[in-house]
C-alpha cells in the first residue's frame, strides 16, 4: 500500500500545541541538559545514556548544523541568540497555536506575550494550585488574623472568575502533590485543617495537603462547569517529586462519576504513561475524557512512543486524542515534540492501515484531527484550520475519496492577494464556501495583462509583451492563509501564479524569489535573511474652499513623543494586528517628515520577509482607514519634505547561523569573505537593481544627496548617507558586521522581485569573488567627484537593467522585458503628466 499521501498530509498540517510551558532566557539557571530529560540531581548524570537523549541530541545538532555534543549546541545557542533560535525552532515545528501553562516555576521565564512573537495564536492555561498559592502568599483580607477557609474560598473563586476571559483551560498538578484519588466530597473540616497545616509551614506557600488540594480542585471544577472551561490533569510520569503509583488515571473514578461534573471536559495529559491503556479505556467509556500525548513524545524511545500512542488508540476515539509538545524552558523542546509527533503519528496510522483498522483516507482524517482539529474544537481556538486546507492533489486518484464538506458561513470572505510588476497590491475576493470547495485547489483565473499594469492605468504597458490574451491561475499558498485582524469575518491568503497545476508562470513574483533562492542554496548552501523598515505618511482628508484634499496628520519632528502620542491609538491596533499574523515588530517611531512614521520588522528568511511586507502594508493601510486616515508608502509624498523608504537589511545564513560576520577581528571590515563577496555583488549591480527597488519616477525625487537615501554608488560602515550601510547593532561583537542595509528600496516596490534581484546580484558576487572598494567614512556628497552617481532617473535605471545580462539570466529574460516595459511606460506618462504623481497616494 502507498503511504506517501499520508506522510505528505501529516507534514503539511499546521500543528496546534495544546499544552506547553514558558521559554526561559539564555542566562536562566535552568540547565539546558534538561531539554532532553525529566531527571534531576545526580540522576541527571546518567541521562545522556538513555535512548531518547541520544536521539534528541542528534536531532538538535542536525537542526543547527553543529557537532553532536551538548557543548557544541550550547555554544551555538549563545551565538545565535534566543530570538533567532526560537524563530528557527518554531518555523521548523510549524505550530499555528500554542497553549501555555505559565504556572511552572522557571528562572527568568518569558511571559506569555513574548511567545506571540513566534506563534500566531497563544492562549493561557491557568494552573489552579499556583493561583491558590499566590493568594495564600498575600495578606488575608482581615489583616488582624490569618486566612480562614471561608476567606480563602471567597478570594480564590473571585480571582478565578475574574481570570476566565483571559484563559482557555484550567490545569491541576494534584498528581504531583497528593495523587489522583480526588475526593470531590471532601468536608470543610478536612479542608480547613489542611489550610492550617499549609500556613504553618510558612511562606512561600506550597500546597501539599490532600484535603486542601481536593477542596481547591472541587471548587475549580464548579467554575469550569459553569464557564465551560476544560480541565487539564497531569497523569502518568514526570520528575521524581511525583509518586507514580498515585498518578494512574484510574484513581479519577470518583471525580468522573460525580454527576455535578459530568459535562466538565477533562484532558488526561502525557499519554498517562505508563498507564496509556488505562487512559484509553477511560476515554472510551466517559464522554468527557480526552487524551493528550505531550511529554511521552518525545521523551520516550521510538518504540516507547509508538507503543504508547498505539495503546491510546486501542480504545480511544481518534476524535478524542490530541497533540502537544509539553515544551518548556528551551525552544528545542517544542521543535523535538513537533518533529517526533509527526513521525510517530505516521508510523502508528500507517500500521493501522496495514492491519486493516483504517483506510488511507480515514488515516489522513485521523492525523488532521489528532494534530490540529481536535484541539481547535475542544479549546475553541480562533485560528484558521489549515489542516482541512491541504490540497486534495496530494491524494492519488486510486485512493481519493470525497471528504465531508465543512459548513461555511456564507457571509465570510477570503481575499486572494498578489502584487503586480508595478508594486501594487491587488486581490480577488471569494466566499469562504467557494474557496474551500474549489479555489484553494484550482485557483482563480487571471489575465496575463495583470502583470503588465502600471501605476497610472489598469491595462498592460505596450512593451511589457503582456496582453489580454492568455490566462493564468492564482493558486492560494495555504501556508499564508490568515484571519484578517481588523475584520474577523474574513481571511486573506497570498497566491502563486501557475499556468497549470505544477507549472509556475515565469512572471510570478513569489516563484521568481523561490527560483533564485534555490540557486543560492544549491550553489553555496546559503540562505538570505531580510528585514524591512516601513516608512509611511498618515494623511487626513480636509475640505478647503469646497475642495477635498489630503494633508499631513501631524507636524512633529523626528522621534517626537507628541507625534507618537497623536498616533498611539493607531499603533495600538497596528502592532497587535501584525503580531497576530506572526510578524515580528522590532520598533516603531515618528520619522522626519510631517506626519511620517516608521515600523521596523524583524528579519527572517527572504521568502517570509517578502510575504510579511505584503501583509504589513495591508495592516497599516487598513487600520489607518478605520481611523479615518490614509496611510501612504509613496516614495516622495511631498517634494518639499523627506521621502519614504523601505530600507532592507540583508544577512546570510548557513545551518541556522549568521555567516555574514567575520569569525574574528582579523577581517578589515568585520565581514566574512562570503559576506564581503555577496555585498560586493550587490554594490556592483546597484544601478540595474534600482529599476526594481525604486520602480517609479517619483522614487528618484526621493533618492537625493543628504537625505539618507543613498544617492552614490558606495558603501560605508554605519554610514546612513551611503547606498549600502554595514551594521553592527547592539549585541554584535565589537567591530563585527551582522547585516547590511540597502537604502534605495521604497514602498512602491514588489518585495519578492526586490529580494530576488538583490539575491541575484549577490550570487554574481559570490561566483566571481568580487571585492569591495574602500568604505566611505564621510558624507558621499562631500566627495562626489570621486564617486559614481547612481541613476538619477528611472530611465537611467531601466537602461542599466537592460544591459545587465547577469540579472537577465537569474531572473529570466521575459520577466526583465516585462519589468522594463512597465517602467518605460511609467517614465513616458509622468513626464507628460507630472501632476499625476499626486494620485499615487491612493495606489501605494
Amino acid at each position: 500500500m502507498e503511504f506517501k499521501e499520508l506522510k505528505e498530509a501529516i507534514d503539511q498540517v499546521e500543528l496546534v500545541d495544546a499544552h506547553s510551558h514558558n521559554i526561559v532566557s539564555l542566562d536562566s539557571s535552568f540547565p539546558f541538559i534538561r531539554t532532553f530529560s525529566e531527571a534531576t540531581g545526580d540522576a541527571l548524570s546518567f541521562s545522556p545514556h538513555s535512548l531518547s537523549f541520544k536521539r534528541n541530541l542528534r536531532e538538535v545538532a542536525k537542526l543547527y548544523g553543529t557537532e553532536v555534543s551538548l557543548e557544541a549546541i550550547e555554544k551555538h545557542r549563545q551565538t545565535l541568540g534566543l530570538h533567532s533560535l526560537t524563530t528557527k525552532c518554531f518555523n521548523e515545528a510549524r505550530i499555528s497555536a500554542l497553549l501555555v501553562d505559565d504556572g511552572l516555576k522557571l528562572d527568568k521565564k518569558h511571559d506569555i506575550d513574548w511567545h506571540r512573537n513566534f506563534v500566531p495564536h497563544v492562549g493561557r492555561v491557568l494552573r489552579i494550585e499556583t493561583l491558590a498559592e499566590q493568594i495564600l502568599d498575600e495578606e488575608s483580607p482581615d489583616h488582624d488574623s490569618s486566612w480562614t477557609l471561608d476567606s480563602f474560598t471567597k478570594a480564590f473563586v473571585e480571582r478565578l472568575n475574574s481570570l476566565v476571559p483571559e484563559i482557555v483551560a484550567l490545569k491541576t498538578v494534584a498528581a504531583y502533590r497528593s495523587g489522583l484519588d480526588i475526593d470531590t466530597h471532601v468536608s470543610k473540616e478536612v479542608a480547613e485543617n489542611g489550610l492550617v497545616e499549609v500556613l504553618q509551614a510558612g511562606k512561600p506557600v506550597r500546597i501539599g495537603n490532600k484535603g486542601l488540594i481536593d477542596y481547591i480542585l472541587t471548587r475549580s471544577l464548579e467554575v469550569a462547569e459553569r464557564c465551560d472551561l476544560p480541565l487539564q490533569i497531569h497523569t502518568g510520569f514526570g520528575d521524581k517529586d511525583l509518586d507514580l503509583r498515585l498518578s494512574n488515571p484510574l484513581h479519577l473514578r470518583t471525580l468522573l462519576e460525580d454527576k455535578r461534573f459530568a459535562k466538565c471536559r477533562i484532558v488526561l495529559l502525557h499519554a498517562s504513561y505508563p498507564f496509556s491503556k488505562e487512559a484509553s479505556y477511560l476515554s472510551s467509556v466517559y464522554p468527557q475524557v480526552y487524551l493528550d500525548f505531550g511529554l511521552a513524545v518525545p521523551k520516550l524511545s521510538v518504540h516507547g512512543m509508538v507503543s504508547s500512542i498505539k495503546e491510546l488508540l486501542d480504545l480511544a476515539p481518534t476524535k478524542k486524542v490530541m497533540f502537544s509538545t509539553d515544551g518548556y524552558a528551551s525552544p528545542e523542546t517544542y521543535y523535538l515534540g513537533a518533529k517526533k509527533a509527526r513521525e510517530v503519528i505516521f508510523l502508528v496510522l500507517r500500521d493501522a492501515c496495514v492491519s486493516g483498522d483504517l483506510s488511507l483516507m480515514e488515516a489522513i482524517d485521523a492525523a488532521k484531527d489528532i494534530l490540529s482539529r481536535n484541539a481547535i474544537a475542544f479549546y475553541k481556538i480562533d485560528v484558521v484550520d489549515t489542516s482541512s486546507s491541504i490540497p486534495q492533489s496530494i491524494i492519488s486518484p486510486k485512493s481519493q475519496m470525497e471528504e465531508p464538506h465543512v459548513q461555511e458561513d456564507s457571509s465570510s470572505f477570503v481575499r486572494v492577494i498578489w502584487v503586480d510588476t508595478s508594486g501594487q497590491q491587488r486581490c480577488r475576493i471569494v466566499q469562504a464556501q467557494r474557496f474551500n470547495g474549489s479555489v484553494k485547489k484550482n485557483g482563480i483565473g487571471l489575465t496575463h495583462a495583470s502583470m503588465g499594469m502600471t501605476s497610472f492605468y489598469d491595462g498592460p504597458a505596450d512593451e511589457s509583451k503582456l496582453t489580454g490574451v492568455g490566462e493564468i491561475r492564482l493558486v492560494p499558498d495555504l501556508s499564508t492563509k490568515r484571519t484578517i485582524p481588523w475584520t474577523k469575518q474574513e481571511s486573506m491568503v497570498l497566491a502563486d501564479m501557475l499556468l497549470k497545476p505544477g507549472e509556475a508562470w515565469e512572471y510570478c513574483p513569489r516563484e521568481t524569489l523561490r527560483r533564485v533562492t534555490n540557486v543560492l542554496k544549491d550553489e553555496f548552501d546559503l540562505v538570505m535573511n531580510a528585514g524591512f523598515e516601513n516608512e509611511f505618511y498618515l494623511l487626513k482628508n480636509v475640505v478647503r474652499e469646497g475642495k477635498e484634499e489630503y494633508v499631513t496628520f501631524d507636524v512633529g519632528p523626528y522621534c517626537a513623543t507628541s507625534s507618537y502620542d497623536a498616533a498611539s491609538p493607531i499603533f495600538h491596533e497596528i502592532i497587535p494586528a501584525l503580531e497576530s499574523l506572526n510578524i515580528t515588530v522590532e520598533q516603531f517611531h515618528a520619522e522626519s517628515g510631517k506626519g511620517q512614521f516608521e515600523v521596523s520588522l524583524g528579519h527572517t528568511i527572504a521568502f517570509h520577509a517578502a510575504d510579511n511586507l505584503v501583509y504589513t502594508r495591508e495592516v497599516i493601510r487598513s487600520v489607518a482607514r478605520k481611523h479615518g486616515l490614509l496611510a501612504t508608502f509613496v516614495p516622495k509624498y511631498d517634494l518639499c519634505d523627506i521621502g519614504s523608504g523601505s530600507h532592507v537589511h540583508i544577512s546570510l545564513w548557513k545551518n541556522g547561523e549568521n555567516v555574514f560576520p567575520a569569525s574574528d577581528k582579523s577581517s578589515a571590515h568585520g565581514m566574512s569573505s562570503i559576506g564581503e563577496e555577496f555585498m560586493a555583488g550587490v554594490l556592483f549591480h546597484l544601478p540595474s537593481i534600482f529599476a526594481v527597488l525604486a520602480p517609479l519616477p517619483n522614487s528618484y525625487d526621493r533618492i537625493q544627496p543628504n537625505t539618507f537615501s543613498g544617492a552614490f554608488q558606495c558603501w560605508g560602515k554605519e554610514n546612513r548617507e551611503a547606498a549600502i550601510r554595514t551594521a553592527s547593532p547592539p549585541g554584535a561583537h565589537d567591530g563585527l558586521v551582522t547585516n547590511f542595509e540597502i537604502k534605495a528600496c521604497d514602498g512602491s516596490t514588489n518585495p519578492h522581485f526586490s529580494l530576488a534581484i538583490i539575491m541575484a546580484a549577490g550570487i554574481d558576487g559570490l561566483r566571481r569573488h568580487l571585492q569591495l572598494p574602500d568604505p566611505i567614512d564621510t558624507n558621499p556628497a562631500d566627495v562626489a567627484a570621486t564617486l559614481k552617481r547612481l541613476p538619477e532617473t528611472l530611465s537611467e535605471a531601466v537602461e542599466a537593467l537592460k544591459k545587465d545580462k547577469v540579472i537577465h539570466e537569474l531572473l529570466g529574460q521575459n520577466l526583465v522585458v516585462a519589468i522594463t516595459g512597465v517602467r518605460k511606460s511609467e517614465v513616458e506618462y509622468y513626464s507628460k503628466n507630472p501632476d499625476a504623481c499626486k494620485q499615487l497616494i491612493h495606489r501605494y
